[in-house]
C-alpha cells in the first residue's frame, strides 16, 4: 500500500497529535490528522482517496538537485526543510 501524502509543513503537529496511539487502522489515522491544528488555528483536513497510485516513481538526481533541502540535524536523511526557490522581477 502506497503511503498517503501529508503536508510536510504539518508532520510535526501530526506526530505531537497522534503520540502514544496505535494506528492500526485507517479511520483512527484519519481522526488524528483531522484532530490537528496549527498554532495559527488552521484545522487539517483529511480523506481517503480511492484509486490506484502507481508505486516505485523516482525523482531524477538532476532535478532533486535544483531543490533547496535544508536538512536538520537529527536524521538528515529523513529530517528536512524544502525551502521555496525565490525569483527575483
Amino acid at each position: 500500500m502506497r503511503q498517503p501524502w501529508v503536508e510536510h509543513r504539518l508532520f510535526s503537529r501530526i506526530s505531537s497529535n497522534w503520540a502514544g496511539k496505535p494506528l492500526r487502522t485507517l479511520a483512527t489515522f484519519l481522526a488524528c490528522i483531522r484532530g490537528t491544528k496549527t498554532q495559527t488555528g488552521f484545522a487539517v483536513k483529511a480523506t481517503r482517496l480511492s484509486g490506484t497510485y502507481e508505486d516505485g516513481i523516482e525523482v531524477p538526481d538532476r532535478e532533486m538537485q535544483t531543490w533547496h533541502l535544508k536538512r536538520h540535524s537529527v536524521c538528515p536523511q529523513w529530517n528536512y526543510t524544502i525551502e521555496p526557490r525565490w525569483t527575483m522581477f
